[in-house]
């Protein structure tokens, strides 16, 4: 489950790791009122107004309707508000977005944490911090890097020299002297070098201690005193470790998942997006897996990724098939069932009943059928006048689809 960013931090700060002050608004006068809020307990005179969606890059994001930041500095109430009502409500694109964009609907008013010295000058750092699981060695990985505030990808190319790495054994935990390796990667000494290797080993317990599967901290910031600040957050929470943390099931934001998705997720259904015209459905995760690589190989585009599981009924099956058919940039449907756990027949069954519901499929259909009762499968679709080409083997099928975009016009 993905998480804002105004959520992200009040979990990181409920396991000490230090955040700027900030409340969420969603609208111009609850956005004052936060930011009064926030001058009363920092004594600020700078705010920062952040737009709240699921996507990275706010910062250089665009408001369609507005021209605004996503992010925006205010140096006033006043600003304050003119920010907030500039953001709210409005469409914003990111280069994480797509040209689409995403609506906003609540902003997080923070205080502003590049503030100047006791001698007056602005002397801050910037740095990349993200924690994840190396499936490779089964151990926790922070990767770092001195040059925060910037698409980690580009760092990565440019200057691969720049990112560092440190895995954890997770039986172990991160040691003293791990935290102090990364204060030095990061050039840090003095003051802000103990408060950096404080706060590494805070956010290391926060990911494990909230079940995440993913913490990214860009920037994470030494501010012109020495204090260590996560000035932004991205936290993913591993679904099925939710049931361990039931005041985190709050933070779920319908709105910011795809309509599709959500609606799939009401039937038990594995469905997800892409960006292909090929819908799929399939029985089991690395068949369904296998289908889209298959697909691509043969050189066409998977719309979906759709796993109707060794539990389909012709009810999870239907309503899969309607989900498929929502997407106006499917062309042609691939339907590639194994049937082990799941019988073929009922998978036929969903089809038809789906055929009925919908008053036909306007699209081409591509059948493979094998396993238990894949003879009766077929005799249902035949009998009941389901129009398909059907493929013994997943190559053909993949190859049949392909054939069938080419006869439409379709590449």
């Amino acid at each position: 489950m993905n998480l804002h960013e105004y959520q992200a931090k009040s979990i990181l700060k409920s396991f000490g790791v230090p955040v700027p002050v900030g409340y969420v608004a969603f609208n111009p006068d609850e956005a004052v009122k936060a930011a009064e809020q926030v001058q009363q307990e920092t004594g600020t005179d700078t705010w920062a107004v952040k737009a709240q969606i699921h996507a990275g890059g706010r910062g250089k994001g665009t408001i369609v309707e507005t021209g605004v930041h996503g992010v925006i500095i205010a140096k006033s109430l006043d600003e304050v508000r003119e920010a907030a009502k500039n953001i709210l409500g409005g469409t914003l694109v990111t280069v994480q977005t797509g040209p689409k964009g995403k609506k906003v609907n609540k902003v997080l008013v923070e205080q502003g944490i590049y503030y100047p010295n006791e001698q007056g000058k602005v002397d801050v750092k910037e740095f990349y911090v993200g924690i994840l699981l190396n499936r490779a060695t089964g151990r926790n990985i922070i990767m770092y890097s001195p040059q925060g505030g910037m698409e980690i990808e580009k760092v990565a190319e440019e200057t691969p020299e720049l990112i560092f790495r440190e895995e954890v054994d997770p039986a172990v935990g991160l040691l003293p002297f791990q935290a102090r390796r990364i204060a030095f990667n990061l050039g840090l000494s003095g003051q802000a070098f103990k408060n950096f290797t404080k706060f590494i080993t805070a956010l290391y317990k926060a990911y494990e201690g909230a079940d995440a599967s993913l913490i990214e901290i860009n920037p994470v910031l030494k501010a012109s005193d020495d204090k260590i600040f996560a000035a932004d957050a991205k936290v993913k929470l591993d679904d099925d470790a939710l049931f361990r943390h039931p005041d985190y099931k709050d933070f779920h934001d319908p709105a910011e998942e795809d309509p599709l998705e959500l609606e799939a997720k009401k039937y038990g259904l594995n469905f997800v997006k892409l960006d292909g015209n090929v819908g799929c459905m399939v029985n089991g995760a690395g068949l369904a897996m296998a289908t889209m690589d298959m697909i691509k190989l043969s050189g066409g585009n998977p719309a979906n990724f759709l796993d109707v599981g060794g539990k389909a009924t012709p009810e999870t099956v239907e309503a899969g098939l309607e989900i498929i058919l929502k997407e106006p940039n499917v062309k042609a449907i691939l339907i590639n069932i194994f049937g082990g756990i799941v019988r073929a027949d009922r998978i036929a069954n969903g089809v038809v009943a789906a055929y009925k519901k919908l008053g036909g499929i306007n699209v081409p259909l591509v059948v493979r059928l094998k396993g238990t009762n894949s003879d009766i499968a077929r005799k249902i679709l035949d009998e009941n006048k389901i129009s398909a080409k059907y493929a013994d083997s997943l190559k053909e099928a993949a190859v049949m689809v392909q054939e069938t975009l080419k006869e439409l016009g379709i590449n």
